[in-house]
């Protein structure tokens, strides 16, 4: 008699490539999928999954995620359980934990620091540009030399030599807006001479979307690697709509041969760092250079008058939300807009937007609400266009006022976008969660259901599956998903957490 250790049975199967759905059971057996199609007769299991009414996908990949920052303090990630996704893709934007110059900092040792705290999911690690950088150069405003070029390249190789899937860069953020396209290109090199995929949060998704597509594009062209544009969208009124050139430079790319494809969140508005409104000079040196000059009353007042020239622009005050930080003497506005808090103060909101990046550290994080429903439609319904979060809280326990995608966005593009709006297919919309994410990391025998391949499934109802998490409230888990495998272990059964952590760190190039 045939034994499995799960045995998932009368459910339908969205096997993660874009094919039809199709009546099929899925047998797993230790860490692996033993087959996919109709179950031997009299077949044995551990834990039987009656799934009639459902649908059975590979576990969601979320390919753009910041989680290597909270994985280890929230291992249980129960808001990435309740939305079916079973790895999450570090990393990203240019920061990772690593590499910090010492080997003990490095991918190895964030590697065993997140194995130690037993995650219920995977994770799949980027190594970020700006970490390079900083190891080398610091948090210098200045171009790189060829030596510290050279170290830089060291770094990333000996990253890619441990398990890395990619590099990434953040090129509207400092340190690592501080480099040119140059460098940008050698480090580029180096990804591509290891496979590496090379992710850009590009260097402007303002007025200028459609010239640092051009960069990117470019600098795919000249170094040979492949390349994800992250979370595509375009920042301002004045610029809605540009989208629908940037996707057609990169069609046009990808039809002259550059293997470039980019991701999305299904939601308007972002979520960054306060200080990232800010210019170049502004933070040479690093966030302690900053206070010191928020405190020079002359050098405030030059950061405050360009950052009112936005205004209207990428800097929307009413748009831009409080979503956490430490405690000081704003914490009674987290959830309330620039905006909202400038006018109860009788103050101007760039003036407010320093005195609270002064009073926190300068560690705040926002919700910035600067972009066109119609255009994250546009990216969503691309063929090349994965579905991410750009998230990284796991856990409703984080308290602040978060964007919503932390705990929606899989569940939203499956019940909003797909089922509600028609705007995907449900097995487009699956392929944009696994199949697609996982042949642009490179992540082989996960992503899709087959024989042999890793045993991370998510089961959920088609007519039911939904986000919960709002702007308005935002701290609530998604509903819909009714188990969740991850390795071959129940993580999530009956719509309940098991308490099983059966997450590993993967290794590009492992089994």
């Amino acid at each position: 008699m045939d034994e499995f250790d799960v045995l998932a049975v009368g459910g339908t199967v969205i096997d993660g490539t874009g094919r039809e759905p199709r009546r099929a059971d899925v047998g797993v057996r230790g860490d692996r999928i033993a087959f996919v199609g109709p179950a031997p007769p009299g077949a044995a299991a551990r834990r039987r999954l009656d799934c009639a009414g459902l649908a059975v996908a590979p576990g969601f990949i979320d390919l753009h995620s910041h989680a290597d920052f909270t994985v280890a303090a929230a291992p249980g990630a129960e808001g990435a359980l309740r939305q079916g996704v079973t790895t999450l893709v570090t990393g990203n934007c240019g920061t990772s934990p690593f590499p910090t110059g010492s080997d003990a900092a490095g991918f190895e040792g964030f590697a065993r620091s997140v194995q130690e705290a037993g995650p219920a999911v995977n994770v799949a690690a980027l190594v970020g540009h700006a970490m390079l950088r900083a190891a080398v150069l610091g948090q210098d405003l200045r171009p790189a030399t060829g030596p510290e070029l050279d170290a830089m390249r060291g770094l990333l190789a000996d990253a890619a030599r441990e398990g890395v899937f990619g590099l990434s860069t953040g090129l509207i953020y400092a340190p690592g807006s501080f480099a040119g396209t140059e460098e940008i290109v050698a480090l580029a090199e180096t990804a591509r001479e290891h496979g590496l995929l090379y992710a850009t949060h590009m260097r402007d998704e303002g007025d200028d979307l459609l010239k640092a597509v051009d960069e990117a594009l470019e600098t795919a062209r000249r170094s040979g690697v492949r390349l994800q544009i992250s979370h595509l969208k375009a920042m301002g009124p004045a610029n809605h709509g540009k989208v629908v050139r940037a996707l057609a430079l990169i069609d046009a790319a990808r039809a002259e041969g550059v293997d470039v494809a980019t991701d999305v969140y299904p939601y308007a508005a972002s979520s960054t760092q306060l200080s990232s409104r800010l210019p170049d000079w502004a933070l040479d040196g690093g966030l302690d250079a900053l206070l010191e000059r928020l405190a020079r009353p002359e050098t405030r007042e030059r950061i405050a008058a360009e950052l009112r020239a936005k205004t209207g622009g990428t800097f929307l005050p009413e748009g831009t939300v409080l979503a956490a930080m430490p405690d000081g003497p704003y914490t009674p506005y987290v959830g309330a807009s620039l905006r909202e808090i400038a006018d109860e103060r009788g103050a101007d909101p760039a003036d407010v937007a320093l005195d609270v990046l002064a009073g926190h550290r300068a560690l705040v994080f926002i919700v910035n609400h600067a972009m066109a429903e119609d255009d994250v439609d546009t990216v969503l319904r691309h063929p090349a266009a994965a579905v991410a979060s750009d998230g990284w809280e796991l856990d409703t326990a984080c308290g602040g006022h978060p964007h919503p995608r932390h705990f929606g966005a899989f569940a939203r593009a499956l019940g909003h976008h797909a089922r509600d709006r028609g705007l995907l297919t449900l097995p487009q919309a699956v392929h944009k969660m696994t199949g697609l994410p996982a042949s642009r990391l490179g992540l082989t025998g996960r992503g899709t259901l087959a024989e042999g391949h890793a045993a991370d499934l998510a089961v959920f109802e088609p007519g039911e599956i939904t986000d919960r998490a709002t702007y308005a409230e935002p701290l609530a888990y998604a509903e819909g998903v009714r188990h969740v495998v991850v390795n071959g272990r129940l993580a999530l059964a009956d719509g309940a957490v098991t308490g099983e952590r059966p997450g590993r760190v993967l290794r590009r190039g492992a089994r």
